[in-house]
This record gives structure tokens, C-alpha cells and sequence, in this order.
């Protein structure tokens, strides 16, 4: 991501670079229509993460499993957005191959599921 500084010949040092990750890379990750997690959380993972992994082991282990309808899930109709862009994840296949680079997005959609009681809370 381009910064651009208000200060000319600033130059501050990025913090956030994969290198500083000891060989994880940052995935954030969002809910649609869950606001009682009110941003995307962010996960230092490896690269070779298999996305089934993802769902199955880490997941549940965040603040997301918190929320009333994560027990609901039917992951047979949960859908994906890379981005903006509908992406249909291969469980099986690492976060790299899934195209899921340092600080890519990934949001969540669960059909039936709309927060607390319909609220989108």
C-alpha cells in the first residue's frame, strides 16, 4: 500500500512488513452482518496454512466463536469475498494458493445469519 507523506522527506518505517512476522503474514478477517465484531480481526498466520485449517482449528479459537451464531454456521452455505470480489476458497489448498497474500481480506457471508435476533449486531 502507497503512502503518501504530508511532510515532504518523511520517512518512517513501516512496521507492518512480512518480514517482521517470523514467516507468518497478516489475514484479516470479517464477518458481514455480525457488527457485535465491529472489524475485521487480524491473524499472524503461516503462508502454508491450509484454508480448512482456517475454519476448522483457527476460527473458532477467536473472538468470532463468541458471537450466538457461530454455532449456526452451515459451512456448506457460507460464501467468501476476497476483497470485494467472490472467491470460492479451496479448503484443502494453503492460504497462498488460495491467493491470500500479507494483509489480504477476507470476509465471511452466512446466509440465515444476520446477528442477534435479525439485528446485523
Amino acid at each position: 500500500m502507497a503512502v503518501q507523506a504530508l511532510k515532504e522527506g518523511y520517512g518512517g518505517e513501516m512496521r507492518d512488513r512480512v518480514e517482521l512476522f517470523h514467516g507468518n503474514q497478516l489475514l484479516y478477517v470479517g464477518w458481514d452482518q455480525h457488527s457485535m465484531i465491529c472489524a475485521p480481526i487480524a491473524l499472524p498466520l503461516p503462508p502454508s496454512m491450509r484454508f480448512g485449517d482456517l475454519i476448522d482449528h483457527v476460527l473458532p479459537t477467536t473472538v468470532f466463536a463468541a458471537h450466538p451464531d457461530w454455532a449456526r454456521i452451515d459451512w456448506r452455505e457460507a460464501g467468501w469475498l476476497r476483497s470485494n470480489t467472490p472467491f470460492v476458497p479451496e479448503r484443502d489448498k494453503s492460504l497462498a494458493d488460495n491467493g491470500l497474500g500479507h494483509k489480504a481480506l477476507i470476509r465471511l457471508r452466512t446466509p440465515g445469519l444476520s446477528g442477534i435476533a435479525g439485528s446485523r449486531s
